[in-house]
C-alpha cells in the first residue's frame, strides 16, 4: 500500500510540474463533443457511457508517468528528420521502421503511427463485441486524435525551450481553450467515413505542423510589447498566468486557429470511431448497452479474432485484398 500511494503522489506531482497538455478541460470536451458526431446506431451505446468517454480522455497522459514507452505516442518531433520530413516520412510503421529503426522512431516520437495502431484496436473491439474495450480504445483514440492536431507536438520545440517562450505550450492547448471556449461553434456535423485512416492522420499531422511557426512567431512578437504574466487565485493557490489581456490578444493573432483545431479535433475523433465500427461491419450497438460478456464468450470471441488475423482460412486467389 505505501509503495502505492508514493506512486500516486508521484504522478500528481509531475502533473502539478509539467502541465496537462492539450488541458484535461480540452480533452474531456473533445471526446465528450465526439459522441454527438455519431450516427444513431452508435450513439446510444456512447451516450449511455458519455461520462466515460469524458473522464478517461485524459488516461493517456496519466499513463505517461507510469509506462515509459507511452510518452512517445503523444507527439512526433518532424524537425528531427529534416526539412520538408512531413512530405517524405514513411506513412506506414512497418516503412518507416525498415527507413529509421523503432528505437529511433520512439525516440522521435511515434503519435500518427500510434493513432493508426489504435484504430485497428478499436475495430477489433468493435468484433469482440466487447462493451468495456469498445468504451476504453475509444477513449485513447479520442485523445491521441487531439494531440495531432496541436502544433506543438509536432516540434522539437515543443514548449518553446529553443525560442525562449517556455511555457507556451500550456498557454495555447490550456489557458485559451479554458479562456475562449464559450466563444466557440462546435457544430462541426456528423461522423465521415475514411477510406485510409493512416492517410488522413498524416493529413492532421501536417497542417497541424505547418502551424508551427505562427503559433510561436506570433507570441515572440507579442511579448516585445506586453507584459505576458499576471497571478490568478484557484481555490486556495495563487499561481503566474498568462494574463487576459495578453491571452486575448494572442488568441485574436492567432486568427481563430484553436477555435479550427479544437473543432477538427472533435470532428476527425469522431470519424475515426466510425471508420473503425464500419470496418468492424457494424456491430449492433444497442445490444451492448447493457450487456456483460462473460469470461468464456471473450475467450472465444478473441481465439476466432487470432484466426482472423492469422488468416488461417485463405481467400480464393481472386478474392484476395490488399490492405
Amino acid at each position: 500500500m505505501p509503495k502505492r500511494w508514493f506512486l500516486l503522489v508521484l504522478v500528481l506531482f509531475c502533473f502539478l510540474l509539467t502541465g496537462f497538455r492539450w488541458g484535461f478541460f480540452a480533452h474531456k470536451k473533445i471526446n465528450r463533443l465526439a459522441v454527438f458526431t455519431l450516427p444513431a446506431t452508435m450513439a446510444g451505446f456512447y451516450k449511455k457511457n458519455l461520462e466515460y468517454i469524458t473522464e478517461a480522455a485524459v488516461n493517456p497522459d496519466r499513463r505517461r508517468y507510469a509506462i515509459p514507452e507511452e510518452a512517445p505516442r503523444h507527439y512526433i518531433d518532424l524537425d528531427d528528420y529534416g526539412d520538408s520530413a512531413i512530405f517524405k516520412l514513411p506513412r506506414y510503421w512497418n516503412q518507416a521502421v525498415e527507413k529509421f529503426g523503432e528505437d529511433s522512431l520512439n525516440a522521435h516520437g511515434i503519435l500518427p503511427w500510434h493513432i493508426q495502431r489504435v484504430y485497428f484496436q478499436l475495430k477489433e473491439a468493435f468484433l469482440l463485441n466487447d462493451p468495456d474495450r469498445i468504451l476504453r480504445i475509444s477513449a485513447d483514440l479520442g485523445h491521441y486524435v487531439a494531440d495531432a492536431h496541436v502544433p506543438l507536438h509536432t516540434t522539437k520545440n515543443y514548449d518553446g525551450q529553443l525560442t525562449n517562450q517556455v511555457g507556451i505550450h500550456g498557454f495555447w492547448e490550456s489557458r485559451l481553450p479554458e479562456l475562449f471556449y464559450e466563444q466557440y461553434d462546435f457544430y462541426v456535423g456528423p461522423a465521415t467515413y475514411l477510406p485510409n485512416v493512416q492517410l488522413a492522420v498524416w493529413e492532421i499531422v501536417k497542417q497541424s505542423h505547418l502551424a508551427v511557426d505562427s503559433v510561436l512567431y506570433f507570441e515572440q512578437q507579442l511579448a516585445t510589447e506586453n507584459d505576458r504574466f499576471n497571478f490568478e487565485t484557484k481555490g486556495r493557490q495563487t499561481v503566474k498566468v498568462y494574463g487576459q489581456e495578453y491571452s486575448q490578444k494572442y488568441h485574436t493573432r492567432l486568427n481563430g486557429m484553436v477555435e479550427r483545431m479544437f473543432r477538427n479535433s472533435i470532428k476527425r475523433t469522431g470519424d475515426i470511431w466510425y471508420t473503425a465500427w464500419v470496418d468492424a461491419g457494424q456491430p449492433d450497438l444497442k445490444k451492448l448497452i447493457d450487456y456483460k460478456p462473460t469470461e468464456e464468450e471473450l475467450e472465444k470471441r478473441k481465439q476466432e479474432l487470432l484466426l482472423w488475423r492469422e488468416q488461417n482460412v485463405k481467400p480464393r486467389s481472386h478474392e484476395a485484398t490488399e490492405n
